[in-house]
């Protein structure tokens, strides 16, 4: 399938569309996608050339420093209001985007069920837009699974969990997607897709679209996530996952405050597993 936005812009599947997952990949949801792709790319990929930079100069023994605030630390600024249906996140689970999988996730009585397209889902062409249709049926309370074994149906209780959505990192692409003949950034494809499909659903129902951002390293590549949410009618979670983002805590959250709801989460193991490849010649 081929899409011509415009003469500028050119967007190609570069495989089999799943038959389970049809009303996914339509004309108007790949310009969506080729548009963001267009306009974004250029920033995404020299924000991915700059980790290489950083990661050399980590390696040369260069000792990570504090960005500077500046306004930022000035005040003026405070997170956006925490949407009712998120007020409460004392347990939350996570997994990956197949059929059965989300179902019992968002039966399971958490508060959160936070669908993963990232290290939770093998990244196949077929589990990534399967897994769009599945969140989309979900979405509109529609979802059932039949195990063939058993015979036993699955299908949605009337309370269910609220629904966030994890897109890949940054530095992951999407080679079955290309835009002007590149592949399409894997991150702005799952949110793109998602947000497209959902949101005003969504919206009908009282609640938004809820985007949990994955292994931000730098201010920067926030603000790249907050230039993508263009609609600006949703809010998003994001979590922090790199020594670096966490050693510029606010900087990076400061780009996203309009749309985060709360501070970014940032575990123990997640920054102590990432020191040890970022400062590998290094005693701090």
């Amino acid at each position: 399938m081929k899409i011509f936005i415009s003469p500028s812009i050119v967007v190609e599947i570069q495989a089999a569309i799943p038959p389970t997952a049809q009303s996914i990949l339509t004309e108007d949801a790949l310009r969506f996608v080729g548009l963001l792709c267009h306009k974004f790319e250029g920033r995404r990929k020299a924000l991915l050339n700059n980790r290489e930079t950083v990661a050399l100069a980590y390696d040369s023994l260069e000792v990570p420093q504090f960005q500077k605030s500046g306004k930022i630390s000035a005040g003026g600024w405070k997170c956006a209001p925490v949407p009712a249906d998120v007020a409460d996140r004392r347990v939350e689970i996570t997994g990956p985007v197949d059929r059965k999988m989300v179902i019992n996730g968002l039966n399971s009585g958490a508060s959160v069920y936070m669908a993963d397209f990232e290290d939770s889902t093998s990244p196949t062409w077929k589990n990534i837009i399967e897994g769009q249709q599945n969140l989309k049926d979900a979405v509109a309370g529609t979802i059932t699974f039949v195990n063939k074994q058993s015979g036993k149906v699955y299908r949605l209780n009337e309370e269910t969990s609220t629904l966030f959505v994890r897109p890949r990192g940054w530095h992951l692409d999407e080679a079955h997607i290309t835009v002007n003949g590149q592949s399409a950034s894997g991150s702005i494809v799952d949110f793109a897709l998602f947000f497209y499909h959902n949101i005003h659903l969504l919206m009908e129902k009282g609640t938004s679209s809820y985007f949990y951002l994955p292994k931000l390293e730098t201010s920067l590549e926030a603000r790249l996530w907050n230039d993508v949410f263009v609609a600006g009618k949703f809010h998003n979670y994001s979590i922090s996952t790199t020594a670096n983002a966490n050693r510029n805590f606010f900087n990076y959250f400061y780009y996203l405050y309009l749309h985060s709801p709360k501070l970014p989460r940032s575990a123990k193991w997640n920054y102590s597993g990432n020191c040890p490849p970022r400062n590998n010649h290094s005693s701090l």
